[in-house]
């Protein structure tokens, strides 16, 4: 039972302070979100109200506490091979037309790296080792530390394609009974960046893949039209932007042809 009650006041505050971290627009529906998660940290401080927690969080000397929030209201659900037809279409559609250099990728919300290294298996398995780079970014420093780990139970194995799973996860003995790794081999071609999209995203080249899935979905009109523009510009011509399968770029942009529904590809 929770004990803690967030004023209106003080819920307005928080979804201020998302919106211009990190452009989230909090609906008011994630109100009891906020309570549940943010609860913990009052009882950490041993404080009684949330607008305590919010003054602490914005002293100059609290800088890790603010990311602390940050992570906590940014934080969404992920698992291995989520929304599984975009990784068909990879290994099926994309990556066989694929010629030349290095195949370039940028998971650019990897939150705890389900996503990352899903892809890094299908682009290792038909690609092989050295034939591919990612970038993998997030806001959250705490799920980047996950991601860096490579370590997950073994029920959130259960999606990963058996074949795959035999290649590139490795199970845990002993100790680490229950647990799997993913194979060093997948992690050293990724690189794990904090990244905030909402800011000044860093020039880091083109890229053949972009997959952007499940975010855009807390961002208003504005914010998804100048990150879209973002990440266009970092696009080889022909390559491709993945977005979730509940999101849409009609009125966003009209640059990027609809390949299928939520694939997007910039002509060359």
């Amino acid at each position: 039972m929770n004990i803690f009650e967030i004023t209106d006041k003080e819920f307005k505050n928080f979804q201020g302070f998302i919106y211009d971290e990190a452009g989230i627009s909090m609906s008011d529906s994630k109100r009891q979100l906020v309570l549940n998660r943010l609860s913990k940290r009052l009882r950490h401080y041993g404080m009684s109200r949330f607008r305590d927690y919010f003054d602490l969080v914005h002293r100059p000397e609290n800088h890790h506490e603010k990311q602390m929030l940050i992570d906590l209201l940014t934080t969404n659900e992920t698992y291995f091979f989520r929304e599984p037809k975009h990784f068909d279409f990879i290994a099926s559609e994309m990556l066989p037309s694929f010629k030349g250099r290095s195949f370039r990728c940028w998971s650019a919300a990897c939150s705890n790296g389900a996503e990352p290294y899903s892809l890094a298996m299908v682009l290792d398995n038909k690609l092989g080792t050295g034939r591919w780079d990612m970038l993998a970014t997030d806001i959250s420093s705490r799920m980047l530390e996950t991601a860096k780990q490579a370590c997950y139970s073994m029920q959130e194995a259960e999606k990963v394609p058996g074949q795959l799973l035999i290649k590139y996860c490795l199970k845990g003995v002993r100790s680490q009974q229950g647990v799997m790794m993913i194979d060093k081999k997948l992690t050293r071609n990724i690189q794990f960046k904090r990244m905030n999209l909402n800011g000044s995203i860093p020039d880091s080249g083109k890229y053949d893949l972009i997959m952007l899935r499940n975010i855009m979905i807390y961002f208003d009109i504005e914010t998804k039209k100048k990150l879209v523009e973002d990440l266009i510009s970092r696009l080889y011509p022909g390559g491709y932007l993945i977005i979730g399968h509940s999101e849409t770029l009609n009125s966003v942009t009209q640059k990027l042809k609809l390949v299928k529904p939520s694939v997007y590809r910039l002509e060359p």
